[in-house]
């Protein structure tokens, strides 16, 4: 057993590890749609207090945002995003628990997705000699991850070039927002479902610290949220559909760490590198990070990326 890539006792402690921490990250995403991403018009009104307050707007009209949410077309990760359309602009929020880079690269791909869309709802052609007029872009990443962030930071599509590009003729970026408690206090007071969201992650942050399951954190959050009326009562009607999302996300962990260990203890039993090499691209095609995998099955980050170098990613 000692030629295989992984130890056994291992095992555990890394699919424990990946449980906390995306069923931790998705609770937050799957909240902020149900905040501002919705065609309800308690949702409307505080999806148009949170673009007033990014763009010191003054809009009064809750219906003058026109919704056009994708969901899980380009990657199945593709899930949170909330788009809409403002006067001549095309914006794009998206909350982030994980800090990633490569969001401009998404948003590129994104916004080819809701132009394409936008193209054909208005009946615009583009092979014709005058110039095609698009809503501007605006894409906005709204982070509450561990890692410490200024509030604001620009995010570039150049960082990730391939070599050096003198011409500097194309450029796309994201604008990462932190909204981690005591990170952009001003906007916060200016949009208060926001403060409201930020206030319930934070307290389930805090009882999680205190050593309470993120389930347990969660439940005893909503009921804390109830006591002191965020979200005007938002979490005392939704109750049952909010702590319902833990708990489906925490079905979807459990079923994935069955599944992990289903496979690390077949490789073991075959004794064979080659389980494990399918393993670790398994995992990759199914969206668990380098990082993750590395963990897992201790190996190192090098190696993982020379195992899915040829993997390729639906």
């Amino acid at each position: 057993m000692q030629n295989t890539l992984f130890h056994a006792e291992n095992i555990s402690q890394s699919t424990d590890y990946i449980t906390s921490a995306k069923t931790q990250f998705q609770f937050r995403a799957r909240l902020f749609k149900a905040i501002f991403g919705r065609d309800t018009e308690q949702s409307k009104r505080w999806r148009l207090e949170l673009y007033n307050a990014l763009n010191d707007s003054n809009y009064t009209d809750p219906d003058a945002l026109e919704l056009n949410t994708i969901e899980n077309v380009l990657y199945i990760t593709m899930k949170n995003d909330i788009s809409f359309l403002v006067d001549s602009q095309m914006t794009l929020y998206e909350q982030q628990s994980t800090y990633n880079p490569n969001m401009p690269l998404r948003g590129l791909f994104y916004f080819s997705q809701l132009y394409q869309i936008y193209l054909a709802k208005n009946n615009k052609i583009l092979h014709k000699s005058t110039v095609v007029k698009i809503p501007a872009p605006n894409y906005v990443v709204f982070y509450n991850g561990k890692r410490e962030f200024p509030d604001r930071q620009i995010l570039k599509l150049s960082d990730a070039f391939d070599g050096e590009v003198k011409s500097g003729c194309f450029e796309w970026t994201c604008e990462m927002i932190n909204i981690n408690k005591d990170h952009n206090s001003a906007l916060q007071k200016k949009c208060k479902p926001l403060y409201n969201y930020v206030s319930f992650v934070s307290r389930v942050n805090k009882s999680k610290e205190s050593g309470l399951h993120t389930k347990d954190a969660v439940n005893e959050a909503v009921e804390w949220a109830i006591g002191e009326n965020l979200l005007e009562g938002f979490f005392k009607i939704q109750k049952e559909e909010i702590l319902g999302m833990i708990l489906t996300e925490y079905d979807e962990e459990l079923t994935f760490c069955n599944w992990f260990e289903d496979g690390v203890e077949e490789g073991i039993e075959k004794g064979r590198e080659q389980a494990v090499l399918d393993s670790v691209r398994s995992f990759y095609s199914n969206g668990v990070s380098i990082d993750l995998i590395s963990k897992s099955l201790n190996l190192t980050p090098e190696k993982v990326k020379e195992i899915v170098k040829d993997v390729v990613l639906i």
